[in-house]
């Protein structure tokens, strides 16, 4: 099994055309040989809530998870990772980057060895400091350094030395990359495939907050952790920095070269298992943990329960011959909307792992199998206490704990700029998708 997670990867990769400028050949490969999902959802849009949920398969609502500061043991003492549930199947389980989100990458029970390079911040950070402007947020710049000398390079190489080897045991290979997470400081090549004159800007709508309750107003203006432990509003909020100080084309470019650099390491990473001997029994998993706005609904960052801080990319691929002997379809895009606590049911079916009671998560595998079969399954999306969305192949409800609600058409508005709640030709639909909202809210 190798397990890839990418971190703050929205949807905009080759494949899912969620933006026609990204160049992501190898992630594309990769789903090329397995099925990809087009809607897939996190638990929640922040990076502990949503990577808690998905490897201990409990949902942030029941496990009481919601912000970046909680620790998984004293929420979930008795919790068995899906790291912890490979090891006692058998497996040897080895890591590397970012998997658990703070100390928690650290979690005794879920590894029997976990590598974490040392990070380039000083080098990087004086380079970057050179380049850019002082008048504004600009956690971005290029760099002259090479793919190994970052961070995520030495992951990669990690991950590659790990696959040169021979394994007695069936092993379970995690490989976090964290970017394109903040800062978006990568090596100078990569913004050189996205010259700034050709960055087009995602699409907006002047006033698109204007029908947003107020809690959703609130989430596009602050830097918002719903634990409590970082909440603080920035002048007149990210937008209208970038804005005022003439960054929103350049941010998007150090975006989309962010996101060629995670994917090149990833092609190092998939390069070595196709030349290993493990090529013809290995399964691979792919996701990122949330999405990323740039300017959408006048917001950036995710911290929202939106489509964009949301919606992330999720592959799982078959050995590279014998894919569909372990029921994966290859070279297909499933569109049904799943979401990531659904990772560890599924690698449970398909690696024919015990099953175990207790996960909020249901199996993907007969989607992997048969991609365009009828799946009714809304996904449910938490964002602090009592904040929750509810995705369904057409509609996205939002109802905020303060009882502000949001509801959009994904059929006749995929970019989210009507808000339909206050209309009462909907009340039946809010009605009926009110009840998939969870029945309990720990704390």
């Amino acid at each position: 099994m190798l397990f890839i997670a990418v971190d703050d990867l929205r949807d905009w990769v080759g494949h899912l055309d969620g933006n026609q400028q990204a160049k992501t050949p190898n992630l594309d490969r990769l789903a090329q040989r397995g099925v990809s999902f087009s809607h897939a959802h996190c638990a929640a849009p922040l990076c502990n809530p949503s990577r808690i949920s998905l490897l201990t398969g409990v949902a942030p609502a029941n496990s009481g998870v919601y912000g970046n500061g909680e620790n998984l043991r004293d929420k979930l003492p008795d919790a068995i990772t899906l790291m912890q549930h490979f090891r006692n199947s058998g497996y040897v389980v080895r890591g590397s980057g970012k998997i658990f989100h703070g100390w928690n990458a650290y979690d005794k029970e879920s590894w029997d060895d976990y590598f974490v390079p040392a990070q380039v911040r000083a080098k990087s950070g004086s380079q970057r400091d050179r380049i850019l402007p002082k008048t504004a947020w600009t956690p971005w710049g290029e760099v002259d350094l090479s793919d190994e000398e970052m961070f995520d390079g030495k992951v990669a190489s990690w991950a590659v030395s790990e696959l040169e080897k021979s394994h007695d045991k069936p092993f379970f290979l995690a490989c976090g990359f964290t970017k394109p997470h903040l800062p978006w400081i990568v090596p100078r090549k990569y913004f050189r495939m996205y010259p700034l004159d050709g960055i087009s800007l995602p699409p907006t709508v002047d006033g698109d907050l204007a029908d947003v309750p107020a809690f959703g107003k609130r989430l596009a203006r602050e830097v918002f952790d719903p634990s409590g432990e970082k909440n603080f509003a920035t002048p007149g909020g990210d937008h209208f920095n970038i804005i005022a100080n003439g960054q929103w084309r350049n941010a998007v470019q150090a975006y989309l070269a962010t996101i060629s650099f995670a994917d090149s390491q990833i092609g190092r990473v998939l390069d070595a298992l196709e030349n290993s001997r493990h090529a013809d029994n290995t399964i691979i998993v792919l996701w990122g943990d949330h999405g990323w706005h740039l300017g959408e609904k006048e917001h950036w960052r995710k911290h929202a329960l939106w489509n964009v801080s949301t919606q992330t990319p999720l592959i799982f691929a078959g050995p590279s011959k014998s894919g569909a002997k372990r029921g994966i379809a290859k070279d297909q895009v499933c569109e049904r909307p799943v979401s990531l606590i659904d990772i560890y049911p599924t690698l449970i079916d398909l690696c024919g792992l015990p099953q175990r009671d207790g996960l909020n998560g249901r199996s993907l595998q007969s989607l992997l199998k048969n991609p365009e079969q009828q799946w009714d399954h809304p996904v449910v999306i938490t964002f602090g206490l009592n904040n929750h969305a509810i995705q369904t192949q057409r509609w996205r409800y939002i109802r905020y704990a303060d009882g502000g609600e949001e509801l959009y058409d994904h059929d006749n508005d995929p970019n989210e700029w009507m808000n339909l709640a206050s209309s009462s030709n909907y009340k039946m639909i809010i009605l009926n998708l009110k009840t998939h909202l969870p029945v309990r809210n720990m704390r």
